[in-house]
């Protein structure tokens, strides 16, 4: 990405290539929307960056009625998300049903002359580009540039406020991108990202407790009186059950025993982590919390959107950054001079911890002891691909979840742009793939228990369960 920028221009726009694809919706041409402003968002959809970008915009948009129309234009970074159904359920599981059009070859990047993801590009009633604003800018910056253009034109009619409605929408099931799963000897735990609630659910998938009321808010309370949005990690530690509350950007608590939902951490809103001792939890920023793992005292977490690894000690209150600078790349070293390409999931060996480094393609260790960050898989941020074999020979595609194997020096892995289970032995860095008996679509999480891996398979809203010994492959149906 580029550093922010916005540029003001009068020109008229360009028409949308024909090769684009409408994946969820077809609103029409931008001829056809003359009359509203449109802003159109070039976005990667395996972005976190894009996907608040695309949230701003929403939320203008509701700001706006009949008068801003958003499409968003998905820009392919993985070969994987030249797939259309994919690259939609990407922005479809972090809560985004906005119009979609596919660039799987780049043209429109191209005839807009984009340089970088996001790129919003502001169009007037009139058909003319009336600003670009690129990279991360801050909300506060794009939303004077909407307003600018908005505010001029003539109130709507009613029947112009209604938003086009989406096309193959996902089906009702009793899970909704469920992206985390953790499995003890007896219990599933399971994040229903989709549903904005908690599950607890025995082996066979039946339902015993839900925490959080279903409905996205930010809420402590006891069992379904308290609310989460998107909550998209887990980690179990006694008696507790730790949630990374991803669009809330909290860190929350289950109290197994009761049921009570409290914030450890966590102001509602993305936002730079202060270090040091937390004594209201509730004006505490986090980014995008997306990868949790739990010890006795303390408390490992991944912040996607600020690229590092965070740990918070669970006697003291104290936060404080491991590792990772907060700028997006795939440079090893010490503590903050090492650098991250949006780190996904968390798994702890001993004083390692192992992390998913999601745009690097990439596995990366964390030393706790010196907090020097090394790649064990993974080339550089535009190198993926599927290949065993040594861990400098091996690549992978967007790896989400991992998981310790706990009879053996093995990590598994959900190489998700790749649809595929992959294992990586800890001692002689070999990167090899499970043999399926099909693909997976698009999992996230990961946990392993009871002999067995049990698999989030987030883009089929399921939960999988397969053993390695058997290579058996089968769903568990959860609330059905």
């Amino acid at each position: 990405m580029m550093d922010d920028a916005a540029r003001q221009t009068g020109e008229p726009a360009p028409e949308l290539p024909r090769s684009l694809v409408w994946l969820n919706a077809s609103p029409g041409s931008l001829h056809e929307l003359r009359g509203c402003a449109v802003a159109l968002a070039f976005v990667n959809p395996g972005s976190i960056w894009c996907a608040q970008r695309l949230h701003e915009l929403v939320q203008l948009q509701s700001r706006y009625p009949g008068r801003l129309q958003v499409l968003a234009v998905l820009v392919p970074r993985f070969d994987c998300e030249r797939d259309g159904d994919l690259a939609m359920k990407q922005l479809r599981r972090r809560g985004l049903t906005l119009p979609m059009l596919l660039d799987a070859d780049w043209h429109a990047w191209q005839r807009f002359g984009i340089a970088s993801w996001p790129t919003v590009v502001l169009i007037d009633a009139e058909g003319c580009e009336r600003a670009r604003i690129e990279g991360v800018a801050s909300a506060n910056r794009l939303e004077p540039a909407v307003a600018s253009i908005c505010e001029r034109l003539p109130s709507p009619l009613d029947e112009d406020t209604r938003l086009p409605p989406e096309t193959h929408p996902e089906p009702r099931l009793p899970l909704r991108f469920p992206t985390a799963v953790v499995a003890t000897a007896e219990r599933l735990y399971i994040a229903d990202s989709g549903h904005h609630r908690v599950l607890e659910c025995n082996h066979a998938g039946r339902v015993l407790r839900q925490f959080g009321m279903g409905t996205a808010d930010f809420a402590d309370g006891e069992g379904e009186l308290a609310a989460f949005r998107r909550p998209q990690a887990l980690a179990l530690g006694r008696e507790t059950l730790y949630v990374a509350d991803t669009g809330n950007h909290a860190l929350r608590r289950i109290s197994l025993g009761s049921g009570q939902v409290d914030t450890l951490c966590g102001s509602g809103k993305p936002g730079a982590t202060t270090e040091g001792r937390i004594d209201n939890p509730r004006a505490v920023a986090l980014d995008h919390p997306t990868g949790l793992v739990a010890t006795n005292s303390e408390l490992y977490l991944v912040q996607s959107g600020a690229n590092s690894i965070w740990r918070y000690d669970l006697g003291t209150h104290v936060i404080d950054r491991l590792a990772g600078s907060g700028q997006l790349g795939m440079r090893d070293g010490l503590g903050g001079m090492a650098s991250f390409a949006q780190p996904a999931g968390l798994a702890l060996v001993q004083q390692a911890l192992y992390v998913s480094d999601a745009l690097g393609s990439a596995i990366r260790s964390l030393q706790l002891r010196n907090q020097t960050v090394q790649t064990l898989v993974g080339r550089g941020i535009w190198e993926f691909g599927q290949q065993d074999g040594s861990r400098e020979q091996a690549l992978m595609q967007y790896p989400q979840g991992i998981a310790l194997n706990p009879g053996a020096p093995q990590l598994w892995i959900v190489d998700a742009g790749n649809g595929s289970l992959r294992s990586l032995r800890l001692g002689g860095g070999v990167v090899s793939t499970v043999d399926l008996p099909r693909p997976l679509r698009g999992a996230c999480g990961l946990s392993v228990a009871a002999g067995k891996l049990w698999i989030a398979e987030t883009d089929a809203h399921a939960i999988l369960c397969f053993d390695p010994a058997s290579g058996e492959l089968q769903q568990i149906p959860v609330g059905e």
